[in-house]
């Protein structure tokens, strides 16, 4: 998989830097920065996409994104099953990994209805949305800005044609509504919306769908509240506004700021402790199998369950009359502690090769490690050291840590159990 999206990227890179594919002008890193975010589906851009990227830069822009998000595999396995070809062994080995599959008819089914979803819900929004804008920008150019901008919803991309981002929609309830809608479903998974579709009841839901569904519910009303509180009388972002809106500006950002990184009010402009508090969810992240990053939320709810459990003496941690099997618990802390490793050493380094406050670089590192693309607009500005450092971490956020290094170390060998011996961690 490490190699589908080094190759995607390459091969976007090389786009990105023909004539035709931009108005002006650009640089090798830029344009590798810009294939790297894009195939991250992260958002980070060091120019405004809508007016340096040509109706072609835009469109290759797009493909990326959806590619690097269905995953280059699962693409091609969709287009053989299509026209109707027979799909490999190796393909099939490896769908069965990635999405942990049981038999070869399992990997298929899940493919088509992999299809169908993104067909289904990307379609239906953007027939909406269309309607919605065409008054607007023109029938022509709303459809246009429907389908770039549901893309990027929807693979959690963030991308936007608009310099300001989605800041001009701040005082239009129905398109943060929408996206919002569109980005929580993207967010949560395929597997999961299939799960809650086939199935009649939440009792037959499986366990990896109940902890992601309660947790995002959970966490995106937490968030809100927060988020609320702590922005209510900035005047900057939204202080001026009514408490409805307030409500809404305050889900939208909690909802986008674990996914996509659309953002209706300035990021900058937000207070110190609202983005330390946004850099925590776009750790976190989404569901496992979604289009999201981070470390992922089951995998979060794991982790502060085990502790939990631990304090209260209970030997392994149970959810929904359920116990989690001991190589899922090491598994979900090795992700979470090497994921801080990578967040905080490339911070680390970050700050010595850049002259930017400590916050808004943090927020740049978080962001793009979660391939969120929230940023304090100093993407632009970053050293071709420092741009090509968050390549290197957006690489990582999207496959994730831990599969990275796997990929990195040797196989495995026999394991040998020694003798145990107490050690005290109090």
């Amino acid at each position: 998989m490490a190699r589908f999206f080094a190759l995607l990227i390459i091969l976007g890179t090389l786009l990105f830097k023909l004539p035709f594919a931009t108005t002006q002008p650009i640089t090798w890193t830029n344009a590798l920065f810009t294939a790297t975010s894009a195939t991250t589906v992260t958002g980070l851009s060091v120019f405004e996409i809508g007016t340096t990227l040509t109706l072609f830069g835009q469109i290759v822009l797009l493909i990326l994104v959806q590619v690097g998000e269905i995953g280059l595999m699962t693409f091609a396995v969709a287009i053989l099953i299509i026209v109707g070809k027979k799909v490999g062994f190796q393909n099939s080995v490896h769908m069965q990994d990635t999405f942990n599959e049981q038999t070869m008819g399992d990997m298929v089914k899940l493919v088509k209805q992999i299809i169908l979803f993104v067909l289904i819900a990307e379609g239906l929004t953007i027939c909406i949305l269309s309607i919605y804008w065409a008054p607007d920008f023109g029938w022509r150019t709303g459809i246009y800005y429907s389908i770039f901008h549901v893309i990027s919803t929807f693979n959690n991309a963030g991308f936007s044609l608009f310099p300001e981002n989605l800041i001009r929609f701040s005082e239009d309830p129905v398109v943060l509504f929408i996206l919002s809608s569109l980005l929580i479903v993207g967010g949560i998974g395929f597997v999961v919306v299939t799960d809650i579709f086939s199935k009649k009841s939440f009792r037959q839901w499986s366990l990896h769908t109940k902890m992601l569904v309660g947790g995002t519910l959970l966490l995106n009303g937490l968030a809100t509240l927060i988020l609320f509180a702590l922005e209510y009388h900035n005047t900057h972002t939204i202080g001026e506004f009514p408490i409805a809106k307030k409500l809404l500006h305050s889900y939208f950002q909690a909802v986008s700021s674990r996914t996509a990184g659309f953002n209706a009010i300035p990021i900058g402009e937000m207070e110190d402790s609202s983005l330390l508090f946004i850099m925590f969810l776009m750790f976190i992240g989404g569901g496992s199998t979604s289009t999201a990053s981070g470390i992922k939320l089951t995998t979060f709810i794991i982790v502060i369950f085990t502790t939990i459990h631990y304090i209260k003496g209970i030997p392994e941690p149970r959810f929904f009359g359920k116990a989690i099997k001991t190589d899922v618990l090491f598994r979900s802390l090795a992700i979470t502690i090497v994921s801080m490793i990578v967040a905080f050493g490339a911070l680390f380094l970050l700050n010595t090769f850049e002259h930017f406050p400590l916050l808004p670089l943090a927020v740049e590192v978080f962001s793009a490690f979660g391939t969120v693309g929230l940023s304090m607009g100093i993407t632009g500005e970053l050293s071709d050291d420092g741009k090509g450092l968050l390549c290197i971490v957006m690489f990582i956020g999207r496959l994730g840590p831990l599969t990275l290094f796997y990929l990195l170390l040797k196989k495995r060998k026999k394991t040998y159990h020694f003798p145990y011996e107490q050690v005290r961690t109090d």
